[in-house]
């Protein structure tokens, strides 16, 4: 397979074989840390090194993250200021869109045309979040009494930041950017697949004057720099996007020391198709849903309810345009879906398909390595579509996090939302219909944080994001988001002065509360 050259932003960032450690405002060498290299997955080449961070320089980052937020510059920064610096990094990560969205192209093998559609979202996370921090209004309470009753929000402190290999500047920059608008530190662990798009932010970000120490960044494995960062005592917010049993392990290390959380975890997205939609279009958002990202998203299209009036054709249809899709190099042009990020990856996926198929359900497309790419190095699987598939067949329960998905009938309204709901996830659910009444129950009934009718994968910077159940705690994106950077001070100022005291016996009748 031929890769075109790398541009500027690639030579950039794999121009130093080891990188991994950015703290206080400089890059350390890596000395003699333990270190892994880092893959493209389009094509099996080692693009650059990471270092696996240890405690110490967990301590050290975390160190660092804490003198920036104690310091006069960033603590009494006014809201009006900070919010013209984190508009001026949008506006840096805007100016080098072409670059990063190649560069991530590169690092996680999603094709140019995703990257460069996700990536044009970024700098508007920045700007969003400018917008609340120069909004941003504490209140005043009515309370009884000679009172003057009034809240004050301050930052949290320092928020740890672990984010995935499947969008990692875009999941980086949801979080990073409320962090810097409400006032926040951080130190982030990006994934040890793709850490070269983040490492890139945290340039920009120094170059457009984001204050040392204000956003540090180490690489490293979950089960060593991961574990010394969701454990630290430093550490008073951890912001998670992963599986859930990952969640599971960091969230209860970070409980022990009381930190806030926001934790996005796995999913099983259910999609309920009805017959009063046009099957075509639910083909369309099937496989948009199921594929996008190699299907290596948590709100992937993995469960399609079919109403059993259309399921045959459903079926056919889907298959097809599973079958149809331009699976290989992610800079080609022509290219509609590229690889998974690693050869563990593709062989989960290939796994599930022998479950798959050991449970009795019917594979109607993919289910292997695409012929033309076995000899790639590249982690290519088939676009992967089982029908014939009954709720409690593991390939309809358990999250694979690849380019597949199953299909089931139902008959009733009822019989879908059941099934729908038999999940241990909550992130993500689908809905398609005509029927206005029915996707307003459908919204209201289906068990999941986020909901979308006659689409999918669609989200803003104002809208709230986030799972129920095993799928997480907390939300990202929309004025929830920013508020969980805060705690809440509540001011209660005694405007008399009457005298007072309570031992006196004249003023036995002084009320307690």
């Amino acid at each position: 397979m031929n890769k075109p050259e790398p541009k500027n932003a690639v030579s950039n960032a794999t121009s130093k074989p080891v990188r991994g450690l950015f703290i206080d405002g400089k890059e350390l060498p890596a000395g003699t840390r333990e270190t892994f290299p880092i893959i493209s997955p389009g094509n099996g080449e080692v693009i650059g090194h990471s270092v696996n961070a240890n405690e110490a320089d967990v301590d050290t980052a975390i160190a660092s993250a804490r003198r920036a937020f104690e310091s006069k510059e960033w603590r009494k920064m006014s809201e009006r200021t900070r919010a013209k610096l984190v508009y001026k990094l949008g506006d840096a990560l805007e100016k080098h869109l072409d670059e990063l969205y190649e560069l991530e192209t590169l690092n996680n093998g999603r094709p140019t045309r995703e990257t460069r559609a996700q990536l044009g979202k970024v700098a508007d996370l920045f700007r969003y979040n400018a917008g609340l921090a120069l909004s941003k209004r504490d209140a005043v309470i009515p309370v009884d009494g000679n009172y003057l009753g009034y809240t004050l929000r301050r930052p949290v402190g320092v928020v740890a930041n672990i984010t995935p290999f499947n969008h990692p500047l875009l999941i980086a920059a949801r979080n990073l950017a409320p962090t810097f608008a409400s006032g926040c530190t951080t130190v982030v662990k990006p994934s040890e697949y793709t850490p070269l798009t983040t490492i890139r932010a945290w340039e920009i970000f120094n170059e457009a004057g984001l204050p040392p120490g204000v956003f540090n960044l180490i690489t490293g494995l979950g089960a060593t720099t991961g574990k010394a960062l969701t454990s630290h005592p430093g550490v008073q917010k951890l912001v998670l996007t992963g599986g859930t049993e990952s969640g599971r392990l960091a969230g209860a290390a970070a409980a022990r020391h009381f930190a806030h959380q926001t934790l996005e975890l796995g999913g099983k997205a259910p999609v309920i198709v009805f017959d009063d939609y046009d099957i075509d279009q639910s083909v369309n958002y099937a496989a948009f849903g199921t594929f996008i990202g190699a299907g290596q998203t948590c709100i992937c299209s993995s469960r399609h309810l079919v109403q059993r009036t259309i399921y045959k054709e459903f079926v056919e249809k889907l298959a097809a345009k599973a079958r149809g899709i331009a699976v290989g190099d992610p800079f080609a042009k022509t290219t509609q879906m590229g690889p998974v990020v690693s050869e563990r990856q593709r062989q989960r996926v290939l796994d599930f398909v022998k479950i798959g198929l050991d449970e009795g359900a019917r594979l109607v497309a993919g289910g292997g390595v695409p012929e033309h790419l076995k000899g790639s190095g590249g982690f290519y699987v088939e676009p992967t579509v089982f029908a014939d598939v009954t709720p409690d067949m593991r390939i309809a329960r358990e999250e694979v996090f690849g380019p597949f998905t199953v299909v089931m009938p139902f008959d009733t309204e009822e019989d879908a939302l059941r099934i729908a709901n038999d999940s241990q996830y909550g992130l993500a659910a689908a809905v398609r219909t005509n029927n206005v009444a029915r996707a307003l129950r459908f919204a209201e009934d289906l068990e999941a944080g986020i909901i979308w009718v006659n689409d999918h994968h669609r989200v803003d910077a104002a809208s709230p994001w986030g799972g129920v159940k095993d799928s997480g705690t907390g939300r990202e994106f929309g004025q929830e988001s920013f508020d969980h950077y805060f705690y809440t001070k509540a001011v209660m100022i005694n405007k008399s002065n009457d005298p007072f005291d309570w031992f006196e016996p004249e003023m036995r009748d002084l009320r307690l509360n």
